[in-house]
């Protein structure tokens, strides 16, 4: 799995029933060191968070994309925004961490050859290499359906087990063996763990030796429709440099619609829902007696994007952080479409990077300051991978082993107040402690995530530094309305934010409701301040698959 630090049987299957609980807290905390930390938390307002929002995803910043002139307007953005709250620079003299990346973007003059039939890139498939070649070529590969590909010793899962893939391209399901089937008390039911997410089925299939890798897409246990995947994956696609320019990685990553791998089980004399059903029983493999060919013609660029990091020093152990997260990256724009070509991201991510600034201003408003160092890390290429953040944890500026507790903020909660938190990844660490605490300021309640089964604590920045070891915690407002208006608000806002996922309507609107947001900026503030004073240090709960090194 590649992932440095987990412990004992990795992602092991842990009962968690804890929605709508507001569990007891022993928080050892000083009270806040402060004499104006009531005043400072009322501070906090929706207009700033608005505010902030809109600009961040006006047009004016193309989309946020990397390398662009998008990134260069929100550079100085953020710069300017913490600057003028006070902040000092966290890399030294500046405020930016350069982090390499390079840039593939595959022609989408492209066909995928199955069998005796043609597939169209982005309607039936989409194929990419993340090989640093001009050209990259499956000619005539086998195809073996591997089941869920996934090899995961401590569940007694091998799906590769006496399989030599060598030249071969494997067929995937998406999500794990636990999600359409979570009476079987395999894996951790309908929540998904990290053997769900595309991005390991790629690296194992790359440790098999596969040449190739094709991932059926199903809105349900992918938990986004298919033109994610379309849009997501086309175009210019961002990785970190790697020292053998890719080759160990499978020649191709691709995807096919369920349609296109329907008719593809059928053309090999196979039943595409049978097969999934001997899949979600036990580890299984299947040779198709077909094969596939695709050429990926790849431009290819080396830039440089950045981080930002941005301190405020504790007045006492300066050298310990807490450090915040957001991305301040988006989808940038499509020249190609007709009407729209921006991709805003306004819920993804300016709400989050909104949230950063004031809470930055917040922190440097209180007097005196905490006694540990609190810093913001506003990062790029999330949505490329989750690159700017694995780039920081790989390269860390402020050393992990001074590094106290990690709190995410992405896509906040633009739905209203709510009278539940949602904690995603529910149970994994003390900080959860620290946020009941906060939560109860609020009369809210503390609720596991409605939809586990997405995956989402794997989604975000805060992995990057579950991996390494140190304590993340990723909460929103969750799912119960404040009162009957919130209710009818949501309702009828949830379509747009829901539909609008990596989409050009995105976009800021100024029927938004920023209560929500406020109340939570709030409540990661509080926990942020009483990390800052704490005697002692947050741990991982004993069930979680992460521990400090």
């Amino acid at each position: 799995m590649n992932l440095k630090h987990l412990t004992l049987a990795s992602f092991c299957a842990v009962g968690i029933s804890a929605c709508g609980q507001n569990p007891d807290t022993d928080v050892q905390t000083a009270p806040p060191q402060t004499s104006n930390f009531e005043t400072v938390y009322n501070n906090i307002s929706a207009d700033s968070l608005k505010q902030h929002t809109k600009v961040l995803s006006s047009d004016e910043f193309e989309g946020r994309l990397p390398t662009t002139a998008g990134e260069k307007k929100t550079l100085d953005y953020l710069v300017n925004a913490f600057t003028q709250a006070g902040l000092q620079p966290g890399n030294g003299d500046s405020f930016l961490q350069p982090v390499d990346l390079i840039q593939i973007t595959a022609d989408p003059d492209m066909t995928m050859t199955i069998g005796e039939n043609q597939f169209a890139y982005q309607e039936d498939m989409v194929a990419s290499s993340k090989r640093e070649q001009s050209e990259v070529a499956l000619t005539d590969s086998e195809l073996v359906f591997v089941g869920y590909g996934v090899n995961a010793p401590e569940y007694d899962w091998n799906d590769y087990e006496g399989l030599d893939v060598e030249g071969k391209t494997v067929v995937i399901l998406i999500n794990d063996p636990g999600f359409e089937n979570p009476d079987s008390g395999k894996f951790q039911g309908t929540t998904m763990t990290y053997y769900g997410r595309w991005s390991y089925k790629y690296e194992e299939a790359s440790r098999q030796g596969a040449a190739g890798a094709l991932i059926v897409h199903e809105t349900a246990p992918a938990s986004y429709p298919w033109s994610v995947v379309a849009n997501s994956w086309s175009g210019a696609q961002y990785g970190l440099p790697s020292a053998d320019n890719g080759a160990s990685r499978v020649a191709i990553e691709g995807w096919l619609t369920l349609e296109a791998a329907t008719k593809v089980f059928a053309d090999a004399g196979l039943d595409f829902a049978q097969q999934k059903a001997k899949a979600m029983q036990g580890p299984y493999h299947q040779a198709m007696d077909i094969a596939a060919s695709v050429t990926v013609n790849n431009s290819i660029e080396r830039s440089k994007s950045y981080n930002v990091l941005a301190t405020l020093p504790g007045s006492e152990l300066p050298d310990e952080h807490i450090i915040y997260t957001a991305h301040w990256d988006h989808l940038g724009k499509d020249e190609s479409k007709e009407g729209d070509q921006i991709y805003n991201g306004a819920h993804d991510n300016a709400t989050g990077t909104a949230a950063a600034i004031v809470m930055a201003d917040a922190f440097a408003a209180l007097d005196p300051a905490p006694k540990r160092s609190v810093s913001f890390l506003i990062v790029t290429a999330e949505e490329q991978g989750l690159l700017g953040s694995k780039f920081y944890a790989q390269n860390p500026i402020i050393p992990l082993d001074k590094t106290v507790a990690n709190i995410n903020m992405d896509a906040m909660n633009v739905l209203g107040r709510t009278k539940d938190v949602s904690v995603i990844g529910m149970g994994k660490s003390e900080l959860e402690d620290y946020l009941a605490k906060a939560v109860k300021r609020q009369d809210r309640v503390l609720a596991q995530e409605g939809r586990p089964e997405a995956g989402y604590y794997y989604r975000s920045d805060h992995f990057s530094f579950a991996k390494q070891g140190v304590p993340a915690l990723y909460a929103k407002g969750g799912e119960e309305p404040i009162d009957e208006a919130t209710a009818q608000y949501r309702k009828r806002t949830n379509v747009i934010v829901t539909g609008c996922y990596h989409q050009v309507c995105d976009q800021f609107r100024e029927s938004w409701d920023f209560g929500g947001i406020q109340e939570d900026t709030q409540m990661l503030f509080e926990v942020g301040v009483d990390l800052a004073n704490a005697d002692k240090w947050p741990e991982w709960k004993a069930s979680s698959e992460f521990q400090r090194p």
